[in-house]
């Protein structure tokens, strides 16, 4: 991903100079890196509120709840991670923070998620498990976590209603409707798509 970004930045840079426009070129490089460097700050102190959010709520249990009543959407969706695995936990909160449109409470859930998943494979390589990938592949869990993370059904798209009601909107929930519906299909279509490639592998 490195290499086609920088690659994309090294063409766009040359097409610019090429056709004579090296004022804006430079106008939005200087442009794009303080961008860059506000919305990390912003993002690194709404990741920590989040993070520090979901601490709170696996030490007063209510990610123990959570996982509960998404229990059988779990093992439909992940048959086998272990019963009580941590993973379930952090993907029970990433789906609920994805399904309320919050984006970014979605995050740290789904690090951790990720970070929980990549100890079971260790675990699982440790001890021969049949389901063990090689080192350094990711396994069908993983990637099945992956997937419907990215296509996210999405209920009340929160952080998209934020946005448009920052930037003048006149109806600023009129994208609920439509959003609904996209993210319904595309998740269909991931789980789907999961679940075929699970049966090949």
């Amino acid at each position: 991903m490195n290499k086609i970004w920088g690659w994309m930045l090294l063409i766009g840079i040359a097409v610019g100079l090429v056709t004579g426009k090296a004022a804006e070129v430079s106008t939005a490089l200087i442009e794009s890196a303080k961008s860059g460097v506000s919305y990390g700050i912003g993002m690194a102190g709404v990741v920590a509120m989040w993070s520090g959010m979901m601490h709170l709520a696996e030490a007063e249990g209510l990610l123990d709840i959570l996982t509960r009543r998404m229990e059988g959407l779990i093992h439909f969706l992940f048959p086998d991670i272990p019963e009580n695995h941590p993973a379930e936990k952090y993907i029970s909160l990433n789906f609920a923070a994805n399904i309320l449109g919050l984006g970014w409470a979605a995050t740290p859930a789904g690090l951790s998620a990720m970070e929980a998943l990549e100890n079971l494979e260790e675990e699982r390589r440790g001890s021969r498990h049949p389901l063990a990938r090689g080192a350094g592949t990711a396994s069908q869990e993983m990637c099945t976590f992956l997937v419907i993370n990215v296509s996210s059904l999405q209920l009340i798209p929160m952080t998209v209603i934020a946005y448009r009601s920052q930037f003048g909107a006149a109806i600023p929930t009129g994208i609920v409707l439509p959003g609904i519906l996209a993210t319904a299909f595309s998740t269909a279509a991931g789980i789907l798509f999961v679940k075929a490639m699970g049966r090949r592998l």
